[in-house]
C-alpha cells in the first residue's frame, strides 16, 4: 500500500491490536513486490494486508510467497491488485468494503436530503441576489415530503441508503437485475425496470457496479427518460454514465446533478460543469476518509482474529462473485 496509509488507517490502540495479532517483522511497508528485498519478505508472509496503492498480486508475485494463506484488502474493490490466480490457488481473500460502504451511504443520504430540499438553486439565489428569497414562491416544488428516489443497484451501498431512507416520507424505488419484489421490500421499496424508475423518480442515485454491462448505463436516451428538474447522483463510478450526453442536459438546466465521480476523474479543466449552479462536483469525497479509516483497520483486524481462530473470513471475496460486483 501506500507507505504513509498504515498510520492513517490505524490509531495507536489498533496498530498495538495488530501488533499481538501478528509479526509484522520490522514493520515496514511493501509498495514493490520485485526487488531482492521485497522477494525476501513475500518468502515469509501468511497474510497480506493491503490497500490503495497496492502493487498487482500475481503469479510472479504468488511465486515468490509461497506461504501466503489470505489477503485482507483494507479498502474496496480488490480487482485492481488482486489477479484470478489468487482463487485459484486457494487462497482467502477479504474486503473491507461493507465498512468502506457506511461513509459513501452517509454522503448519499445527506446529498439527497439536500438537493430535494432545493439547496443548491437556493444558495445560488441567495449568492447571486445578495438579499432576501422568496422561498415559498421561488421555489415551491422542493421538499422532502412525498417524494420520489430512484436507486439503480441494490449493491452494499445501495441497501444501505435504502435502510437510512426508512424514517423519512419519501418513496424509495430500486432497480437492480439481481433483486426480486421480496429483497425489495425487505429494504422498503419497490422494484421498478431502470426504464420506469428514470422516468418516474425526483431523484436518481447510482449504486450499480463498474462492470461491462454498466458502461454508460445512463446513455442518451435514458437520461432523456428523466423528468424535468431532476436530481443524479453519482457515486459509484464515471463510468455508469455517458458524460457527453449527461452535459447537455446539465448546461440546459433540465436535470440538478451531485457528481462524486466522473469520467474522466477529475474532470478537465474547459468543462462547462465546473460553473453550473444546478451541479455539485466533489472529489471523490464519498468514501472513507480520515477517522473513517479506522472502520476499515477495524475489519482487518477483526479478519485476523478469525485467521487465528480457524474460524471462516466474516467478508470473504469470492471468484464466481467477481463479475458482477464493484
Amino acid at each position: 500500500m501506500f507507505p504513509d496509509l498504515p498510520d492513517r488507517l490505524f490509531t495507536p490502540a489498533q496498530l498495538a491490536r495488530l501488533r499481538e495479532l501478528a509479526d509484522l517483522g520490522d514493520g515496514s511497508v511493501l509498495t514493490e513486490f520485485t526487488s531482492p528485498a521485497a522477494r525476501a519478505r513475500l518468502g515469509e508472509v501468511e497474510v497480506l494486508i493491503t490497500g490503495w496503492g497496492s502493487p498487482v498480486v500475481d503469479e510472479a508475485t504468488l511465486a515468490a510467497a509461497p506461504n501466503l494463506r489470505a489477503v485482507l484488502h483494507s479498502a474496496g474493490t480488490v480487482k485492481g491488485h488482486l489477479s484470478p490466480a489468487c482463487w485459484e490457488r486457494g487462497i482467502q481473500v477479504s474486503t473491507a468494503a461493507q465498512a468502506n460502504a457506511q461513509p459513501v451511504a452517509e454522503y448519499t443520504l445527506a446529498m439527497i436530503l439536500l438537493t430535494l430540499k432545493g439547496v443548491p438553486a437556493a444558495m445560488a439565489r441567495l449568492r447571486d441576489g445578495r438579499g432576501h428569497v422568496d422561498l415559498l414562491r421561488q421555489f415551491p416544488t422542493v421538499g422532502n415530503h412525498g417524494r420520489r428516489v430512484g436507486l439503480v443497484g441494490a449493491s452494499r451501498i445501495g441497501r444501505l441508503v435504502a435502510q437510512a431512507l426508512r424514517p423519512f416520507d419519501l418513496e424509495v424505488v430500486i432497480s437492480d437485475p439481481y433483486l426480486d419484489a421480496e429483497g425489495a421490500a425487505a429494504l422498503g421499496a419497490t422494484p421498478l425496470s431502470l426504464e420506469e424508475l428514470l422516468a418516474t423518480s425526483d431523484l436518481v442515485s447510482l449504486h450499480a457496479p463498474a462492470i461491462a454491462e454498466t458502461r454508460h448505463m445512463l446513455n442518451a436516451s435514458r437520461l432523456a427518460l428523466m423528468r424535468d428538474g431532476a436530481v443524479l447522483i453519482n457515486t459509484a463510478r464515471g463510468a455508469l454514465v455517458d458524460h457527453a450526453a449527461l452535459e447537455p442536459e446539465l448546461v440546459s438546466g433540465r436535470l440538478t446533478a451531485v457528481l462524486d465521480v466522473t469520467e474522466p476523474e477529475p474532470l478537465p479543466a474547459d468543462s462547462p460543469l465546473w460553473s453550473l449552479d444546478n451541479v455539485w462536483l466533489t472529489p471523490h469525497v464519498a468514501g472513507a476518509q480520515g477517522t473513517e479509516l479506522h472502520r476499515l483497520a477495524g475489519v482487518v483486524l477483526e479478519e485476523l482474529e478469525h485467521i487465528g481462530a480457524g474460524e471462516p473470513l466474516a467478508h470473504p471475496v469470492h471468484a464466481a462473485d467477481l463479475g458482477r460486483i464493484a
